[in-house]
């Protein structure tokens, strides 16, 4: 091999690893429990630290009753800023269900990854049978689009399957969007309404994954239900790599835990076709 060949290998493979390097995409959701002013300095700190690896961030349960919740996203925006990659981020109105109460979303993305594309959006069409309707956000990554469905159900006494069985209409609704539904369902993957989802291609990229904290932990078993998961199309995204991160173990009980929150995050790697 010439000098001039071994020149245009390396640099075709270092274009080559960059693209697929940028190419894949890794989303976490998280249920962070009444985020809002009584998170401390130190907890968004490691609030970030959890985080900064990540490309996009879906957060649900953000404070709506005061503005400490969208403070605190702005927070946790500032101390991600600090810790080697440029964010941004993304507030929802206050939902508008009355049965139960009101709160916010959140997005934040890497701004060297991502790029959000027009307006994030609370679904209004359901508004009235889903009491925290989701959150819409639409992001492009080389060229290619994919709209996170950020969302938090009502508590499983609630039966927040009559709130999920309106998600079936959704990809009909936005027919030209790539939607990814992620969020705190509040009911395991494995439950029929889940079912019309599944039947138009959308996978859970969790299975028999617990997700909220027992209040004490059982013989090293310290989570209790499958509440939180991730449904993406088949036919648009590639799966890659998914799971919960175990943060708790940072902490001395998952009763001290729960300072950050009563769920663990959930992640999901994936590449858009």
């Amino acid at each position: 091999m010439g000098n001039w060949q071994r020149v245009y290998f390396v640099v075709y493979f270092v274009i080559l690893v960059s693209n697929i390097s940028y190419s894949q995409i890794a989303i976490c959701s998280w249920n962070l429990k009444d985020f809002g002013g009584t998170k401390s300095e130190a907890e968004l700190d490691f609030i970030a630290t959890i985080i900064k690896d990540f490309d996009v961030v879906a957060i649900q349960e953000v404070v709506a009753k005061d503005p400490a919740g969208a403070q605190a996203v702005a927070r946790l925006a500032d101390v991600l800023n600090r810790k080697g990659a440029k964010w941004d981020y993304s507030i929802s109105n206050p939902t508008s269900g009355i049965s139960y109460k009101s709160e916010r979303y959140a997005f934040l993305w890497k701004t060297s990854k991502l790029t959000k594309v027009g307006d994030a959006w609370l679904e209004k069409q359901y508004s009235l049978e889903i009491d925290r309707e989701p959150y819409f956000a639409t992001f492009e990554a080389k060229g290619k689009l994919f709209t996170l469905v950020n969302f938090h159900a009502i508590t499983k006494s609630m039966h927040p399957e009559t709130e999920i069985k309106y998600f079936k209409f959704l990809p009909g609704e936005y027919p030209q969007l790539n939607l990814i539904f992620c969020g705190d369902f509040n009911c395991p993957e494995t439950h029929t309404v889940f079912n019309p989802l599944k039947s138009y291609g959308y996978k859970p990229v969790l299975k028999n994954q617990k997700t909220t904290l027992r209040q004490q932990c059982i013989d090293d078993d310290c989570l209790a239900s499958e509440y939180d998961n991730i449904f993406f199309d088949l036919s648009k995204a590639r799966f890659l790599n998914a799971g919960v991160i175990l943060f708790y173990k940072n902490f001395r009980t998952v009763s001290d835990a729960e300072s950050i929150s009563d769920h663990v995050p959930i992640y999901f790697e994936f590449t858009l076709n």
